[in-house]
């Protein structure tokens, strides 16, 4: 059984400048862990798949095509292929969430 437990992956370079770790990769699907601090933004972008965003911690704003959510840990906000979408810690606490991008862009 393969266990994979975040501290344990390297950060993974970003445009973004913040703490992204790739958890799980496959040609059918990328796990992503991202950790923002207070003020740290995940910049405005568009995913070439469908993505979803789950939130671990925190209260991150999400914007998915214009329209903003104050997010709460255990929500979860899909993003459809050729979405903009991006994701600001506006709060004083740590904002941790996954993202699941099918399928893998990369692959």
């Amino acid at each position: 059984m393969q266990m994979i437990t975040a501290d344990t992956v390297p950060l993974a370079d970003n445009p973004h400048g913040v703490d992204v770790r790739h958890l799980y990769k496959t040609d059918d699907v990328v796990v992503t862990q991202i950790t923002l601090r207070p003020g740290e933004v995940v910049k405005p972008h568009k995913a070439p798949v469908d993505a979803f965003f789950y939130v671990l911690e925190g209260s991150p704003s999400i914007e998915i095509e214009g329209e903003t959510v104050a997010a709460a840990a255990g929500m979860l906000l899909p993003s459809t292929a050729g979405s903009l979408h991006n994701i600001r810690n506006e709060s004083d606490g740590l904002v941790r969430f996954l993202v699941v991008k099918t399928p893998n862009p990369a692959a």
